[in-house]
């Protein structure tokens, strides 16, 4: 997939402002500060498109990009920040929630992993959410570019291992780098191999939640 256009469309928390549900969508999430912003830049080509920032959580709405006109890329809040007051974080994991169990669009979860790290528990019980609720997702593996390819695949490893005693197949996984755009065709085509068989009329007619 070639990308020609990225925009920003909107940022909000509830279900009835998000665009209407009639072209497929991908969501991206992980750990605060595991690269998630520079890897949407570096999927849309566009340097500034995902606010990049030293501070962690710093992305607190849900965060709509249209890409070629006709598929939403979402920028999702990151879970795990410690350093945010207790009532903040569960209105972030109530809309967060209910954007990933009522999304009817919702095709694929890109789940972020910082490939540096052993397996976070956090990262697998996110994951196992997601598998408890029967939403799609995959892993992304971010900032390959900081270690050897070495490393980099033992802790991948470490990582899929650890999930084979939650599930019983691995889901798919891809190995990025925004520095040098590892992995980028990768989940681009991925994404436009589920695009060509999207059906808008698999979408119940829309009804947005009076939340």
């Amino acid at each position: 997939m070639i990308v020609k256009s990225a925009e920003f469309i909107c940022s909000n928390t509830q279900m009835s402002k998000l665009p209407p549900p009639v072209k497929p969508e991908y969501a991206f999430i992980g750990r605060s500060n595991v690269g998630k912003s520079s890897l949407i830049n570096m999927l849309t080509g566009k340097k500034g498109l995902a606010k990049t920032s030293q501070t962690p959580g710093k992305t607190q709405l849900i965060n709509h990009f249209l890409i070629n006109e006709n598929w939403y890329l979402v920028d999702l809040p990151g879970y795990g920040y410690a350093r945010i007051s207790k009532s903040k974080k569960e209105e972030w994991n109530k809309y967060i929630r209910n954007y990933l169990e009522k999304r009817e669009n919702l095709q694929c979860v890109f789940v972020l992993i910082d490939s540096r790290l052993e397996p976070q528990k956090i990262d697998l019980e996110f994951c196992a959410a997601l598998g408890e609720r029967g939403i799609p997702f995959v892993i992304a593996f971010t900032k390959a570019d900081k270690q050897g390819k070495v490393k980099t695949d033992q802790n991948v490893d470490k990582f899929r291992r650890a999930m084979l005693t939650l599930f019983e197949e691995v889901p798919q996984h891809f190995i990025t780098s925004a520095e040098l755009q590892t992995g980028r065709d990768e989940i681009l085509n991925f994404i436009g191999e589920i695009n060509q068989k999207f059906d808008v009329k698999d979408v119940s007619i829309y009804q947005p939640d009076q939340d």
